[in-house]
């Protein structure tokens, strides 16, 4: 199907980004999809391993980033994830804007689909994910994460997915209504707060979005997005001294100096020159 060799596979298994298996369900079908699509592009096995490890660790509530997110090459060192509308370099933990030199190796639209209507929630959940990328195929999509709830109501990954299409639609109703079921079944699923927060944040409350995005980092203090997001809603709320707290958190965990750092540091050095200018003044 995937016109994969017993070499390449047990390749894969050895570097373990593929588990030792008889036979695979379209949920992990999914996931050798990609590997094959990289590898194709010349990344090694062990770094697309390193670079799923570093995407875990940077995104909080992201266990499987070759099904949650879109995978792409930048070059044959390092490999990128579409995440949220951005596309993020995990291991140097930068933002990638240069979408014209980036290498679409697989996104979730072009998977393979089964020939049978999968009744699993796994497979319901990955055929979900396998087309919500592509406008065209999104309304079947949403069918998907739909039927994952009928089944299964408890499914809060579902939510957050069917949430995040919805906010790109900029129905924000729709996409509130299921982040917050998100955090009513999980209340320690940090991914569906910060979700929340920015949908919070986008309909003007800002202070109920600061509430959430804390609520995030509560659960996952190195949650980098979060921090940089809270800094901005405080600066909303002209709070420059709580905002200071957050941008300074956020550059300590973005070391590799990319441009969301850029931004940070431009926006420390502005807070620390106006705290200047006051005490001046007060003088």
């Amino acid at each position: 199907m995937l016109h994969i060799t017993p070499r390449q596979l047990a390749t894969w298994e050895r570097a373990g980004l593929v588990e030792l298996a008889e036979g695979y369900s379209f949920y992990e079908l999914v996931q050798i999809q990609k590997i094959r699509d990289l590898c194709a592009a010349k990344v090694r096995p062990a770094v697309i391993r390193q670079s799923l490890e570093a995407m875990q660790k940077r995104v909080a509530g992201m266990e499987n980033p070759l099904l949650q997110a879109g995978t792409y090459s930048v070059g044959r060192k390092r490999v990128a994830f579409r995440h949220e509308g951005r596309i993020l370099e995990p291991v140097a933990g930068q933002f990638v804007f240069d979408f014209s030199a980036v290498k679409i190796v697989s996104s979730p639209a072009p998977a393979p689909r089964p020939t049978a209507n999968p009744s699993d929630v796994g497979e319901l959940f990955a055929r979900g994910i396998a087309l919500e990328d592509d406008p065209d195929t999104q309304g079947e999509a949403i069918a998907c994460y739909r039927a994952v709830l009928e089944i299964d109501d408890a499914h809060a990954a579902s939510h957050i997915n069917l949430g995040t299409i919805f906010y790109n639609r900029q129905e924000f109703a729709l996409a509130e209504k299921h982040y917050r079921s998100a955090v009513a079944i999980d209340a320690r699923y940090a991914l569906a707060h910060f979700d929340l927060g920015n949908v919070l944040d986008e309909t003007g409350r800002v202070g109920d979005a600061v509430s959430a995005y804390k609520t995030a980092l509560l659960l996952a203090p190195t949650y980098s997005d979060a921090h940089y997001n809270l800094a901005l809603a405080y600066e909303k709320l002209k709070e420059p001294r709580k905002a200071l707290r957050h941008w300074n958190a956020y550059l300590k965990l973005d070391r590799a100096g990319g441009p969301w750092a850029v931004h940070a540091r431009a926006q420390v050095q502005q807070i620390l020159q106006g705290d200047g200018l006051k005490l001046v003044k007060s003088k």
